[in-house]
C-alpha cells in the first residue's frame, strides 16, 4: 500500500523513529540548560536514573516525521532527499527551542551552534548540484540575523533595553541557512504575527503580565514549522491579506 508514492512501511518506520527522537529531545532539554554533555559514555546509566517517558514530545515528533515523509516523499538520490533529511534533523532542535526557551527564557548557545553547523553542511551539499542555492542560503543567514539584530539594537536605543535576546538573533541566523533570503523574511513576519496574537492571549488569560518578558523563540519555531509545511507563496498571500485588511488582490497584485 502506498501513500503519496511512499510505501506504508516507511511511514511506520518514520513514526517509530519519531518516538525515539522525541524522547531524545526530552533528554537534550534536561542537559543543555545545565551545560552538560548530551552524549557521554555513561549516557545509559545516567538516563536510566531519571528516565520518564515524555509522551507529548514522543508522539508530536512522530506525527511531524510522518508528515515530513508525506510532504517530501523519498527520492532515488541523496541530493534529491536533502530537503527531507535537513528537516528531519531540524525538527528536534526546533522542539528543544520551544521547550527550553518557554521554561527558562534562554536558547542555549550549543543548540544554536549545532543548528548553524548542520545548516553549513547542507549549504555545502546543495552547492554540489546548484551553487545558487548555497548562495541564497548564506544570504538567508545574514538577513535572518540582521533583521533581529536590528530590532535588538533599536530596542536598546529607544527603550534602553533589549527588545529580544541575542539567542533569537543567533537562531534566526541559523534558520536562514535552511530557508534562504525570501523565505526567512516571510518566517520572520509570521513569527511577529504569531507572537503578537499569542502574547495578547497570554496577557488576557493572565498567564503573563503586560510588563513581563515573553520568550520569542517558541514563536520563531512555530513560524518555522508553518514554513516547512505550507508553501511560502500561500503564506505570502495570507500575510498580504492580513496586513492590507483584505484589500490585497492576488490576481492583480494590487490593493
Amino acid at each position: 500500500m502506498y501513500y503519496n508514492d511512499v510505501h506504508i512501511g516507511y511511514y511506520l518506520l518514520f513514526a517509530i523513529v519519531g518516538l525515539f527522537v522525541g524522547q531524545l529531545v526530552d533528554w537534550i532539554n534536561k542537559r543543555l540548560p545545565e551545560y552538560k554533555k548530551v552524549f557521554t559514555l555513561e549516557i545509559f546509566k545516567e538516563y536510566k536514573k531519571v528516565f520518564k517517558p515524555n509522551y507529548i514530545l514522543m508522539f508530536l515528533t512522530s506525527i511531524i516525521y510522518v508528515a515530513l515523509l508525506y510532504k517530501f516523499g523519498i527520492s532515488r538520490t541523496f541530493i534529491e532527499n536533502l530537503d527531507l533529511i535537513k528537516f528531519l534533523i531540524l525538527v528536534p532542535m526546533l522542539l528543544s527551542v520551544i521547550v527550553i526557551d518557554y521554561k527558562l527564557q534562554i536558547i542555549p548557545n550549543r543548540l544554536n551552534l549545532t543548528m548553524f553547523e548542520v545548516g553549513i553542511v547542507f549549504a555545502f551539499l546543495y552547492g554540489l548540484s546548484n551553487v545558487v542555492i548555497t548562495r541564497d542560503m548564506c544570504l538567508g543567514m545574514l538577513v535572518g540575523a540582521g533583521i533581529f539584530l536590528s530590532i535588538t539594537l533599536l530596542g536598546g536605543l529607544i527603550y534602553g533595553k533589549e527588545a529580544m535576546g541575542l539567542g533569537d538573533v543567533k537562531l534566526m541566523g541559523a534558520l536562514g541557512l535552511y530557508f534562504g533570503v525570501s523565505n526567512i523574511i516571510i518566517i520572520s513576519l509570521v513569527a511577529f504575527l504569531i507572537g503578537a496574537i499569542l502574547s495578547i492571549f497570554l496577557i488576557i488569560l493572565k498567564i503573563k503580565k503586560a510588563d513581563e518578558y515573553i520568550p520569542f523563540g517558541p514563536f520563531i519555531s512555530i513560524a518555522t514549522f508553518i514554513g516547512i509545511f505550507i508553501p511560502f507563496d500561500v503564506i505570502l498571500i495570507i500575510l498580504m491579506k492580513i496586513f492590507t485588511l483584505g484589500l490585497y488582490d492576488k490576481n492583480t497584485n494590487i490593493l
